[in-house]
């Protein structure tokens, strides 16, 4: 899962069933609302007012990522949102040319695809980038906060201008690399990618008339949260006019509580994300903050002066945050490790199984039945436009290789720590990595982008040395997750294609066009937030940026090795890096034979009680109110909560983070809030009066 949280929600995800299939009385085909509707050429389905909509929500979604990216790096699956608002923005711009008489082509849902496709793999490059995590590992600032690796072979300063060329460079290759794959994901293993096939039916809801009155509520519901959420940032904004104020420190428990990073922070944002994400995921986070910073960390911290020099500053990761950083670490790699290895052994035997099955299942005949019919005629017909325009298999080949082969002679250029046979290895590797994790995404929905990013980080570290091993190891993450996150995509994006008759080929130009506004959207927003706040990157900042320190701390430990760990940092490493795949183990083996009480649903996520580690709780407090607010409204009624829980979160979620913009434009011009609301205890208070009253 990394730091992208896209698990879906349970329950039924096909609109267009009405609770009578087997056993009842009234079967829905899919296909038949849509019978009648004349299926575009491609060429028609990627129109310059889907291309224009999709240009304007990835600036919107890129503010929203890296924002998310930048304080504490969860960020929710935003297929739905994306889906949502290109209905809604081009819903509105056909209807208005309707009256007006100037419509020339009707909204289909295939062009609501495009628009899905572009705006996903646009705001997945603002993940994949490494903006927040590997390449803001590479500045002198994050660095400076460590006690090893600082060096100016280890370090490298930003610049808007190489890393819109890295981007380019290295993002476009995982789309070849995975083409040919398509039918064979598709047809013939017939995966789910529960992600692509949610969001197909949804779009494909959303065509039809019943669900278009609902998405036009659903559009209502989500601005009128969106401006609360906006307006709610912009009042809060005026008591922040210093350092520790505002609402975003209210010390909701206590302040000894907030010493600790314990409190509701009133952040929209995160309230929105809690509702997306699954309760286990928000229930995970706030028992790791629990589990480090009420009852690690004060510890450990009592051992200063035992277990590490009391003289050392804060960040240095040779005291307390050596702990954090690397105890982190240990259980992301521990979580990462197991999930690769477990996902590796499932996609070979199920391969074995599905070749085993070949022969046996091609001669069985069928049930029959009025079932049967109404699958086979949604299969054939999906199957028809699925096949109908073809990408040849020697133009994947030919733009891997070529692309890969430029990638080989200018990475290098941008990090001479890299040389050009280091490059080659990682686009020798990248193929079957990407392969493994497509598959597997289409088995489980989970895509491991960053943790074949953090090996990587570990394996090229190593092998450079300390000469320029760090930088080295950053780099070659971004060009493992940029191949392995883009594939698993692409293929998700060919699953929701497939079952909204979209043609293979306008799914790929789709792909490619919003992989090319990521790359160019991306490092401009980035950089807009990186000016106009000085201290990214810093613990207790507004945008701690954790990962940033995180992934540094791994190239370093693959540079260094143990040697940078401070007393006892090794042993409870090593204990929680098991502790994450014995837990991992625990649960799926539940989830495999212990079905009566289903008690795996309760045994929380490693990697996600990892993220609070390093920057403490108030954020998983925030998303468990999210969780708390959907699980009341679902007791109160199910039905609504469905039908707008993601529209609530969404516009939330895009209100907050909006309202960054604005803010970032005043920073910039050295415009400060007026008013500093601070919280202090009554002694401290007192002697406040005392010298104001001298």
């Amino acid at each position: 899962m990394g730091s992208r949280v896209e698990e879906e929600r349970g329950g039924n995800t096909n609109p267009f069933d009405d609770g009578e299939g087997e056993g009842g009385n009234k079967v829905v085909m899919v296909e038949e609302a849509f019978k009648d509707t004349v299926v575009p050429p491609w060429t028609k389905q990627i129109t310059f007012r889907a291309i224009a909509t999709s240009f304007f929500l990835s600036i919107v979604f890129n503010f929203i990522v890296c924002k998310l990216n930048l304080t504490t790096g969860v960020i929710p699956s935003l297929n739905v949102a994306a889906g949502l608002l290109g209905f809604g923005i081009l819903k509105f711009w056909t209807t208005l040319l309707g009256k007006t008489g100037f419509l020339k082509q009707p909204f289909t849902r295939q062009e609501n695809t495009v628009i899905q496709t572009c705006v996903v793999a646009s705001s997945g490059i603002a993940f994949s980038s490494g903006t927040a995590s590997y390449l803001l590992g590479m500045i002198p600032r994050i660095a400076a906060q460590s006690d090893g690796g600082n060096t100016p072979a280890n370090v490298k300063h930003l610049s808007l201008g190489w890393m819109m060329a890295f981007l380019f460079i290295v993002s476009f290759v995982g789309l070849f690399s995975i083409v040919p794959l398509r039918k064979l994901m598709i047809l013939k293993y017939k995966l789910t990618y529960p992600s692509g096939t949610a969001t197909a039916y949804l779009i494909n809801s959303f065509h039809t008339p019943k669900g278009a009155k609902l998405a036009k509520k659903q559009v209502g519901v989500l601005f009128k949260f969106f401006g609360f959420s906006f307006f709610w940032a912009f009042f809060q904004w005026f008591f922040t006019g210093g350092d520790g104020c505002g609402f975003s420190s209210f010390p909701t428990f206590g302040l000894q509580a907030a010493d600790q990073r314990f409190f509701f922070d009133f952040s929209s944002t995160y309230v929105g994300v809690g509702m997306i994400c699954p309760y286990m995921v928000n229930i995970s986070l706030l028992l790791g903050a629990i589990v480090s910073w009420g009852i690690m960390w004060p510890l450990i911290e009592a051992k200063k002066g035992i277990w590490f020099p009391d003289h050392l500053p804060g960040n240095s990761l040779h005291g307390i945050q050596g702990y954090r950083i690397f105890i982190a670490i240990a259980t992301m790699l521990g979580d990462g490790l197991y999930h690769v290895i477990y996902m590796l052994a499932k996609t070979l035997y199920s391969l074995v199984l599905q070749n085993l099955n070949k022969e046996s299942s091609s001669i069985t005949p069928s049930a029959g039945g009025e079932n049967t019919e109404i699958v086979n005629y949604d299969e054939q017909r999906r199957k028809e436009f699925f096949l109908k325009d073809q990408i040849p298999t020697w133009v994947a080949f030919l733009g891997y290789f070529g692309l890969a082969a430029i990638s080989i002679t200018t990475v290098p250029l941008i990090f001479h720590q890299l040389k050009w046979y280091h490059v080659l290895v990682a686009y020798l590797i990248a193929p079957v990595l990407a392969f493994c994790n497509a598959y597997g995404c289409g088995l489980t929905d989970w895509s491991l982008a960053s943790n074949y990013g953090k090996f990587a980080i570990i394996i090229f570290s190593a092998w450079v040395g300390h000469d320029g091993g760090i930088i080295a190891g950053l780099a070659s993450c971004g060009v493992m997750m940029s191949i392995v996150s883009t594939a698993s995509d692409l293929m998700q994006d060919f699953k929701t294609g497939y079952l909204t008759l979209s043609s293979a080929r306008s799914m790929f130009f789709s792909q490619v066009a919003g992989t090319a506004m990521g790359c160019l959207i991306t490092p401009l927003v980035f950089w807009f937030f990186y000016k106009a706040y000085p201290t990214i990157g810093e613990s207790g900042t507004t945008y701690p940026a954790p990962y940033g320190q995180i992934y540094r701390g791994i190239a370093l430990l693959g540079v260094e090795g143990i040697s940078s760990l401070p007393k006892n940092c090794l042993t409870l490493s090593i204990s929680f890096f098991v502790g994450a795949i014995v837990v991992n183990l625990i649960r799926d083996l539940l989830q495999k034979y212990e079905t009566t009480y289903r008690v795996y649903r309760f045994i929380p996520s490693p990697m996600c009680m990892a993220i609070p580690f390093y920057i403490g709780g108030y954020f998983a407090i925030d998303m468990c109110v999210g969780s708390l607010i959907l699980f009341i409204w679902e007791k109160y009624n199910k039905q609504r909560a469905t039908d707008f829980g993601t529209a609530v979160a969404s516009g939330l979620i895009c209100g907050d983070s909006l309202w960054g913009i604005p803010a970032a434009i005043l920073s910039l011009a050295n415009l400060a809030p007026p008013i500093c609301m601070k919280f202090l205890s009554a002694a401290q208070n007192n002697r406040v009066d005392q010298f104001l009253n001298s």
